[in-house]
């Protein structure tokens, strides 16, 4: 009985006990010390991102109205279907220089695109051990090598056998397409995931199969991007083509035997003349070869838009 009273005083003495203070709710405008430390240190990084953005684009805008300006009084119609005259002669334009850039970068498009894509695709697929390894260091070493080089190699193998032209060029600036085809297309090829691989090989398909059908169209909007940079990085190189295809005051359209133009050469020659006519001319040519390199990544940026929709 006693234990039962026991029990019965200390459930009292519990019940009697002041009741717990029920939690406050702070509203949902109020904002604490930390949160607005970490508002004000987010801002404070975006407003130093854009100062830096500011500061990177400023030298590019500087460039495109210093080449604009100089160069726009020179460009129009005739600019574009006019061959180029002498240094000394108002008028003329560098259809010479299209033309010959046309036919040389078209070439090594044609050559450079599809064996870089397929050496990257044996890189990611199938290249195992020291040859691919082999493989990689010479395409990340190609990457940096200066332009003159490769057209002193150019020069040395085939210029001095068949002379100057269009072809030549042409393999000039197809190696140096080369490497940045091959880096782009490879880390492209391994952005495609491994499940994609492993759902083509349980439905049957074949290795072959699987990449011509799954991989090669996943990835396929970043190797046109990548195809698109190397071709612009073609169309600015001028070095490789002093020593391959040499340049031309006429309208070449033969592959081989008679030294062909560029934009870059005639850009070139004219910026050393001291005509005033000519270095008009260079800048416009300078305004036009900026037109097609800015072009060619936007033309890029559409198909892999088109191409993910």
């Amino acid at each position: 009985m006693e234990d039962r009273a026991c029990r019965r005083r200390r459930r009292a003495k519990t019940t009697t006990l002041t009741p717990e203070t029920p939690p406050t709710f702070r509203p949902l405008g109020e904002i604490d010390a930390h949160t607005r430390r970490r508002k004000r240190r987010s801002q404070l990084f975006r407003y130093v991102l854009l100062v830096a953005m500011g500061l990177s684009l400023f030298p590019l805008v500087l460039i495109l109205w210093t080449v604009v300006s100089n160069g726009i009084g020179a460009f129009g119609g005739e600019f574009l279907t006019q061959p180029e005259p002498p240094a000394r002669r108002e008028g003329g334009g560098y259809l010479n220089g299209i033309v010959g850039t046309l036919y040389m970068v078209g070439i090594a498009t044609v050559l450079a695109v599809p064996l870089g894509v397929l050496a990257a695709v044996y890189l990611v697929e199938y290249g195992r051990g020291w040859f691919a390894g082999t493989v990689r260091f010479f395409t990340d070493v190609m990457t940096g090598v200066p332009s003159v080089f490769v057209g002193l190699f150019v020069y040395a193998a085939l210029v001095r056998q068949f002379s100057f032209g269009t072809i030549m060029g042409a393999v000039g600036l197809a190696i140096m397409m080369l490497p940045i085809v091959v880096r782009s297309s490879e880390e492209m090829l391994k952005l495609v995931p491994e499940d994609q691989r492993a759902a083509s090989a349980g439905l049957g398909a074949r290795k072959w199969q699987t990449i011509t059908k799954v991989v090669l169209p996943t990835a396929g909007p970043g190797i046109v991007t990548g195809s698109m940079l190397a071709v612009a990085r073609a169309a600015g190189e001028t070095a490789v083509l002093l020593l391959t295809a040499l340049g031309s005051l006429q309208v070449v359209t033969a592959f081989s035997g008679v030294a062909q133009s560029s934009i870059t050469l005639l850009i070139y020659q004219g910026a050393k003349q001291p005509f005033d006519p000519g270095k008009e001319r260079a800048w416009a040519g300078a305004m036009l070869l900026m037109g097609i390199v800015f072009l060619l990544p936007f033309t890029a940026r559409w198909i892999t838009a088109r191409r993910t929709r």
